[in-house]
């Protein structure tokens, strides 16, 4: 059974549902869920019992049209109906974005949602991936995000906030200065289906904003803030032309009866929902600092109702993740399919307090041996990106992302960029469509390669990172000569004069410009790990805002960030 249970992380880039675990636990429960990021606290129990006595109702007849549910969403929202456009689901609206508005090419900062780097591949585009950098805690830099979106010649911009996996923050200030820096790109999308879970500002959403420009569209789901991911049903928010354009694509009928019913109940429920984001905010401090005391376990911070976690040295994710779920029954995602990531880090939801003490409890036994053995060893190999869908894999696999077969390629030399010059401190952007050349590959031909396993910290004289050096075209070899008898010394034959091999590299000064794009982080290394570099400090007016508590509890905490009466 336990063999069945785990084959099933084997299949795709996403985790496996809940349904399918179940099936294969054989008393057809689930485990506890510390994976899908929903909300723990809501629906309430009795909101629960209200639908269940119901179930009959919903699921015999026909939903109303999604003009009338988008309609009471948007009168609880207090939004003009014409400025959103409803889905099933937040992919089912990334889907139709992708197909209509993103024409050539889309940014991304890495690791991130899958969706947002599969989908734009699926149907031929260019993603250009911005590293996130472990060394700046996964920070998002706009400044060097719009320098990379200007030299790549990037049409399409996407800022998830908070961030998935790592749960990162922009505040809305400077949100706003990037969209007007940016105003003249085809797209800009401000992905906050996490966005209800954070309280570093009152109102950080910038919906009000985005339906006041022409190219900004802002992302919401609602299975996650409501804790419903099976109901599928988000929205998003824009200008009344970009809106009404992904609208007019959408079937009539394409939210169900169970999206209705919820959507209905809503207006009732104001107070209960605002309380479920308060107590997720506070378990989120709780859970960070009980896992903060793990050895060697780092907890970054977070935004999102999850805390993006890297195991200690000598941990493998997918074996902690498999030993977990197998000898715990708990569900914990680890993130080594995430481009920009790798097995050493999980994604953890957070949840309520007894939950986290055995999570905690669980994850003593399997990294420390406490009771189960020896620590969880660490792979020597890498795991292969998987999008879990074919015709991405063929595509990372067989091309160099842009369609063009390796062979060919390799063989006709680099491909020409349609890109402008780099500017100070850039590095030129690659044309395959990945956006990130590959180690060991030029103009990012080619599949990640595993990374070594990293080594236990050695004695501060002997922690200098190696910079990486650009690659070195191969020096002619002289031929071996064999050693003189001891006599008067041989004349050596007549060789062409050739040039004298390379001194041995001299570490180079860090560097301090933006960290160019580069290899998904294999083996616990990550890009800035490899190369050695290090992002510059955030610049004037980027700093994240500090917290300023919780919002009202009696008030409906909408989509625009403005309190309503409940």
């Amino acid at each position: 059974m336990a063999g069945n249970v785990t084959s099933l992380f084997r299949s795709g880039a996403h985790s496996p549902s809940m349904a399918a675990l179940a099936r294969e636990g054989g008393d057809g429960t689930g485990p506890v869920d510390f994976c899908i990021p929903c909300n723990p606290y809501f629906p309430t129990p009795a909101m629960m019992e209200t639908m269940a006595a119901r179930l009959k109702d919903i699921i015999t007849f026909y939903p109303s049209s999604a003009d009338t549910i988008t309609a009471e969403l948007c009168n609880l929202l207090q939004l003009p109906p014409q400025a959103v456009a409803m889905g099933n689901g937040s992919t089912e609206l990334i889907t139709w974005i992708d197909h209509l508005l993103v024409r050539e090419s889309l940014a991304i900062p890495v690791p991130t949602f899958g969706r947002w780097t599969d989908q734009p591949m699926e149907t031929g585009k260019r993603v250009d991936m911005f590293p996130l950098q472990e060394s700046n805690g996964f920070a998002l830099d706009l400044a060097q995000y719009a320098d990379f979106i200007r030299t790549r010649g990037t049409r399409v911009a996407v800022i998830c906030n908070p961030n998935n996996p790592d749960g990162g923050f922009v505040p809305k200030r400077a949100l706003v200065q990037f969209m007007d820096a940016m105003a003249d790109l085809d797209l800009i999308v401000i992905d906050e289906s996490f966005l209800e879970f954070a309280d570093a500002e009152q109102e950080p959403s910038v919906v009000q904003e985005a339906m006041m420009r022409p190219n900004v569209i802002v992302l919401r789901s609602l299975g996650k803030n409501f804790g419903l991911h099976g109901i599928r049903f988000g929205y998003m928010v824009a200008n009344p032309s970009l809106a009404g354009k992904v609208r007019s694509m959408l079937p009539k009928w394409n939210l169900n009866a169970f999206a209705e019913y919820v959507v209905f109940m809503l207006r009732e429920h104001g107070a209960e929902y605002a309380q479920s984001l308060l107590q997720v905010r506070k378990d989120r401090l709780e859970m960070a600092s009980q896992l903060s005391v793990l050895p060697g376990l780092t907890v970054y911070p977070s935004q999102g109702n999850f805390l993006f976690v890297r195991l200690p040295v000598g941990a493998e994710g997918t074996v902690v993740r498999d030993r977990m779920l197998t000898e715990h029954r708990i569900l914990v995602r680890e993130c080594g399919d995430k481009i920009g990531s790798s097995s050493r880090f999980l994604r953890l939801v957070v949840r309520p307090e007894v939950d986290v003490r055995r999570l905690v409890s669980a994850m003593e036994q399997v990294l420390y041996g406490t009771r189960r053995g020896a620590a969880v060893p660490e792979l020597g190999t890498g795991t292969s990106y998987s999008s879990g869908t074919a015709a991405v894999d063929r595509l990372v696999s067989e091309t160099n992302g842009a369609g063009i077969p390796l062979a060919q390629a390799v063989g006709a030399g680099p491909v020409p960029s349609l890109t402008p010059a780099p500017g100070p401190g850039l590095a030129a952007a690659p044309a395959a469509g990945l956006g990130m050349p590959m180690a060991g590959q030029s103009g990012g031909v080619g599949m990640p390669q595993p990374m070594m396993a990293p080594v236990p910290a050695a004695p501060a004289a002997a922690q200098m990172q190696m910079p990486m050096q650009p690659p070195m075209a191969p020096q002619p070899m002289m031929a071996p000569v064999p050693a003189p008898a001891p006599a008067p010394p041989m004349q050596m034959p007549q060789m062409p004069q050739m040039p004298a091999p390379a001194p041995a590299p001299v570490p180079a000064p860090m560097p301090t410009g933006p960290t160019p794009p580069g290899v998904p982080a294999r083996g616990g290394l990550t890009a800035a790990q490899v190369r050695g570099a290090t992002a510059p400090p955030p610049a004037p007016g980027l700093t994240p805002a500090p917290a300023t508590g919780w919002p009202n509890a009696q008030s409906w905490p909408n989509a625009a960030g403005m309190g309503q009466a409940g």
